[in-house]
Order: C-alpha cells, then sequence, then structure tokens
C-alpha cells in the first residue's frame, strides 16, 4: 500500500508540532506559494468545489508515467482556502496517483489545523481533497 508523498508527510509533521502562532504564519507563507494557472489551464476545465466557502476551482491531471499534476485557483482574498492548496501543491508535486489517492482523508485533522481555523473552513478543505482524490482517481 503507497504511503503519503514524503513531502507532503514532513509538511504534515511541521505544522502538527508547530505552536499555533507560527501555524498561522507557516498558513500564510502557503498561500503566498500557490502557482498562478498556467495558460494551457483556465477555470473552464476546472472543478469548483463549492462546499469552500470562496470561489475554489482545481484540476488534477495523471501523466502517463502516473504523475499527478494539480492546479489551484482560489482568489488571494481566501488566505486560509489558499494556504491548503499550496500545502497540496507543495506536498503533492511529483507524486504518482497511488500516493495521492493514499493522503489520508483527514489530513486537516493530522496537521492540527481544525484547532486553528473555522469548522467552515475545515468543511472545504475536506471537500478538496475529496474531489482531487476523486480526480485523480478518475484519471488513472
Amino acid at each position: 500500500m503507497p504511503e503519503m508523498p514524503p513531502k507532503l508527510a514532513e509538511i504534515v509533521d511541521e505544522l502538527a508540532s508547530a505552536p499555533r502562532d507560527v501555524v498561522l504564519e507557516m498558513l500564510l507563507e502557503f498561500s503566498d506559494a500557490v502557482p498562478p494557472l498556467p495558460p494551457s489551464v483556465d477555470r473552464e476545465g476546472m472543478e469548483q468545489v463549492p462546499e469552500c466557502q470562496t470561489a475554489f476551482f482545481l484540476r488534477a491531471f495523471v501523466g502517463p508515467d502516473r504523475v499527478v499534476t494539480v492546479h489551484f485557483d482560489a482568489p488571494p482574498e481566501a488566505p486560509t482556502t489558499r494556504a491548503f492548496a499550496g500545502i497540496l501543491a507543495e506536498g503533492l508535486a511529483g507524486a504518482t496517483a497511488e500516493e495521492v489517492l493514499a493522503v489520508p482523508d483527514d489530513l486537516y485533522v493530522r496537521m492540527g489545523l481544525s484547532e486553528v481555523i473555522s469548522p467552515l473552513r475545515v468543511r472545504g478543505g475536506n471537500a478538496i481533497l475529496a474531489r482531487l482524490k476523486r480526480q485523480v482517481a478518475a484519471a488513472a
């Protein structure tokens, strides 16, 4: 059984062990780290995540080598949602479909984020991960 990608596991451990005030700073850094959409991807071909309080879109591609490429689109005024996208973008970079599908569904809890952000945002983050995994499973 594949495990969570090592980079994502490292991020999870860092967030889980950090003091609350440091976690909030880390989230802002991840929010700023979300790459812009490449010209080949636009919102038209992305899936909206309606559980998010803000307009959030994602699209996952699985290459012939089974490596997953993920694109996120979230407005800058939604730093918490963008932070989760940044965590996934960094943590899943270079991951295979099997590794992405092995990401635990309780990722927010494992990172300790359910203690620092609202339940509505946790629900949105869980929905992002569920949709991402569904897209990867369908493409794989």
